[in-house]
């Protein structure tokens, strides 16, 4: 049985990957079946369920504005507990909807819901009202560890409901992952290892734990992302519907497009603009691939490196203010500083990642005479920002907002009364209730998955912290490195890839963060710059081989090897695999010092990025020539140095860039000159009259001037 009110499934929304999704999809998920048929439509979805889901979101935003405004509508002053769990209620059940259980054909073409759906949904949302009127009392009584025997029966169900819910958007990998956290303090105090036992617990008690507790499903990542990222991700919805992803496209163009290899440095900036409105890879290669992949192809890059590009400009989202994705929001709990401390700290590191890949970009252009688009065909940057200026606008207002408001989870959602009331007005944007319906619906499946991913990753925060493992992996973690940051670093890098290909980056940020994040900090690492360390290299797996998302989503659209274009990824996000330890090592990188330290690092970590991006593309820029291999080796060193903190090898990183930089200059020229006098005999003339004897039967002879080196790729295009 099927409950399907009203079968109309035209223009019916994707769920494989809403385009604003602040959260990764994970090996095994729905998003991978389809991560390159993103227009598929959802049979599920009717308009009956879509108003379902549109609801429920409502509802689930709305209860967000009256706690974060302390409106107390129809009388409502919650508590945390009571609030989390109403907002719950509220996301949680759209999985239920848009997800079916099993990824087989019979179930993902079933038109409507099926019954047993439709019954978990309303169990759940149930269960979840009645803990969340239960709230004052699960404080006062101590509902945690003694509890009445409704709330158990019901803790139970909402403990297996929410793995179910994880399982089906995050993959059976995460699913997995936190049921054997959340069941371990179970026989926490049997197991034979010595720095994994811990405090034990019943079934019935862990259950009140998980469900009732403050360190579990409803812990810090929970309460951050019902009260902050809730608005941000509407926010980010609102700008995309309302034509904020054209915008970029076009300033993207106007500016970069009639340069060398100008369709894919649009591709670059977009996809960095892409990451202000997403914190997603997969989304942003599927909404900005179909237009930047076949531009880049037509332009003479091949298949392989227009799909590397996408993906490793794409994989940005994540670390790309001012909305960076779920796992910057729940650094929020973690370290309990407000967003905006992150969005500074996360600027320089994610600026210079993105000038990287801009002059790999141009060095494989320079080396390819790839010339930039016909300037006739692209937009002017006047006419872009006289369209687009209510973007600007808001994006310069939320800016400010956040800098000078105190309540940060308030700002976003200004700013969308704003760009909705622009709409409204604007004639040349096209925003009506059905636009509208569409933005809601979006949202609604966008922050179901986040809600329910932070919930599933919360029962393993509540697995390690409950039994008190977290510390004693912390202090062994310490032992076994013997004090040596370099090597925790590489250890924790190490964990962060294998982490990143089973799990979302918020998964393995929050288990990292627990296991991970302490050692380091105890080692005298800003504890910001060590958060940050994580989540770069848990967003890494993204572009890396073997199971690199964002490279296989766009080899999808290009028609090229994954694998290729996976390894051809790698080498254009080059500077992602240095940044985070160029920043653990030199707090600066992510303003943690004085601001006379932040500019010269800044600047001179410019530099070390101008050089490591040459040893990869093997073309220096502003001398404009190509370089040899042992160049780009001394190169990749001088820029490895520079990172460095200590000022001394800082200086001497310096003088190996700049040392390279002259001899190129002079082989350069040497090679001109070399090359100008094998012309001037090629081209000189011989006034001898000569008339070669023909025999009738041949041919004469046709010399074709050699070429010359007028073509060398020196120009700036």
């Amino acid at each position: 049985m099927t409950i399907s009110i009203n079968e109309d499934t035209t223009n019916s929304s994707t769920t494989v990957a809403p385009i604003t999704m602040a959260t990764e999809p994970s090996p095994g998920t729905t998003t991978d079946k389809l991560i390159v048929a993103p227009d598929k439509p959802n049979p599920r979805l009717t308009t009956f369920w879509k108003s379902v889901v549109v609801a429920l979101a409502v509802l689930g935003i709305g209860g967000t504005m009256n706690q974060v405004f302390f409106w107390e509508l129809f009388g409502l002053n919650l508590p945390t507990n009571s609030f989390l769990f109403l907002i719950s209620a509220c996301f949680l059940p759209i999985i239920f909807i848009v997800y079916p259980a099993r990824k087989s054909s019979a179930d993902t073409n079933k038109v409507g819901v099926p019954w047993y759906d439709v019954l978990l949904g309303v169990l759940f949302i149930g269960a979840a009202l009645w803990l969340s009127s239960s709230g004052p009392e699960i404080s006062e009584y101590g509902w945690t560890m003694i509890a009445p025997v409704t709330a158990q029966v019901l803790s139970v169900f909402y403990w297996v409901a929410v793995l179910e819910i994880l399982r089906r958007c995050a993959g059976p990998i995460v699913a997995g992952l936190a049921l054997a956290v959340s069941i371990y303090p179970m026989f926490a105090d049997i197991i034979p290892i010595g720095f994994l036992q811990g405090i034990s617990y019943d079934p019935v008690t862990l259950a009140q734990v998980h469900v009732m507790g403050t360190e579990s499903i409803h812990g810090l990542p929970l309460q951050t992302a019902a009260t902050i990222l809730v608005g941000f991700m509407l926010f980010g919805v609102t700008l995309q519907h309302t034509g904020g992803a054209e915008f970029f496209n076009d300033l993207s163009r106007a500016i970069f497009g009639r340069y060398r290899g100008g369709s894919a440095k649009v591709s670059v900036a977009s996809s960095a603009s892409m990451g202000m409105m997403s914190g997603s890879a997969v989304s942003n290669v599927l909404t900005t691939g179909p237009m930047t992949i076949p531009a880049m192809i037509r332009s003479g890059f091949t298949p392989k490196t227009a799909g590397a590009i996408e993906a490793t400009a794409s994989s940005g989202g994540s670390i790309t203010p001012p909305i960076m994705g779920t796992a910057a929001f729940l650094m929020v709990s973690f370290l309990g500083i407000p967003y905006t401390e992150i969005i500074i700290a996360a600027t320089i590191p994610a600026a210079l990642y993105f000038i990287g890949i801009f002059l790999q970009v141009d060095g494989y252009a320079a080396l390819r005479n790839l010339h930039g688009e016909d300037r006739k065909l692209l937009p002017r940057v006047s006419q872009a920002l006289r369209d687009g200026w209510p973007y600007v606008i808001a994006l310069g207002i939320l800016t400010g907002m956040l800098l000078t408001m105190p309540s940060e989870a308030q700002v976003p959602f200004y700013i969308v009364a704003l760009l909705l009331g622009i709409a409204l007005v604007r004639p040349s944007v096209k925003f009506g209730f059905k636009e509208l319906f569409e933005m809601m619906l979006d949202a609604g499946k966008s922050l179901g998955q986040i809600i329910a991913i932070i919930a599933g990753v919360g029962l393993i925060l509540g697995g390690l912290s409950s039994t008190g493992v977290a510390l004693s992996l912390s202090r062994d973690l310490l032992m076994l490195v013997g004090g040596n940051l370099i090597l925790l670093l590489i250890a924790a890098a190490v964990a962060c890839f294998i982490l990143g290909m089973g799990l979302t980056i918020s998964a393995a940020y929050v288990f990292l963060a627990i296991v991970m994040v302490p050692a380091i900090i105890a080692m005298d690492v800003n504890p910001i710059a060590a958060h940050l360390f994580i989540i770069y290299w848990a967003s890494i797996s993204y572009i890396t081989p073997p199971v690199g998302l964002a490279a296989f989503a766009a080899a999808g659209i290009s028609k090229a090897s994954p694998m290729a274009t996976s390894f051809e990824a790698m080498r254009f996000g080059a500077v992602k695999y240095v940044v985070p330890f160029g920043f653990v090592l030199n707090p600066a990188l992510v303003a943690q010092d004085s601001l006379p330290n932040i500019i010269t690092s800044g600047l001179a970590s410019i530099v070390a990025v101008f050089a490591i991006s040459a040893t990869f593309s093997g073309y220096l820029q502003f001398i404009e020539a190509r370089v040899n291999l042992v160049l780009r080796v001394a190169l990749g060193i001088g820029g490895f140095m520079v990172f460095l903190p200590q000022w001394s090898i800082t200086l001497s990183g310096l003088a190996i860039i700049v040392a390279v930089a002259v001899l190129a200059l002079v082989l350069k020229r040497r090679h001109r000159a070399h090359t100008s006098a094998e012309d001037a005999v090629l081209n000189r003339v011989d006034t001898t009259p000569m008339t070669p004897v023909v025999a009738s039967d041949q041919v004469t002879p046709t010399i074709t001037p050699t070429p010359t080196t007028e073509n060398y790729p020196d120009n700036r295009g």
